[in-house]
């Protein structure tokens, strides 16, 4: 009827639908992947070495007087 003796659109129309549904769902998962990568790099910037020196300070592992000489040292001031 009218010309057309099947219905649908064939090979294409059935890649389109995939399309519709691959490209939204591929772009979550790199935004999400990219997220998570973001927050894992936050994670190293806070195991920094003057991080770690503050942490180990804060915990008592070190004293005062160690933790103010490395901190210096790690500042780089030479004390002048």
């Amino acid at each position: 009827m009218y010309g057309f003796d099947h219905s649908g659109m064939g090979l294409m129309g059935g890649l389109g639908v995939i399309l519709i549904w691959l490209v939204p769902i591929a772009l979550v998962v790199w935004l999400l992947s990219r997220f998570a990568s973001g927050r894992q790099g936050e994670d190293k910037a806070a195991r920094a070495p003057l991080g770690i020196l503050d942490e180990r300070y804060a915990r008592g592992d070190i004293g005062r007087e160690e933790y103010l000489s490395r901190r210096a040292d790690l500042k780089g001031d030479d004390g002048s």
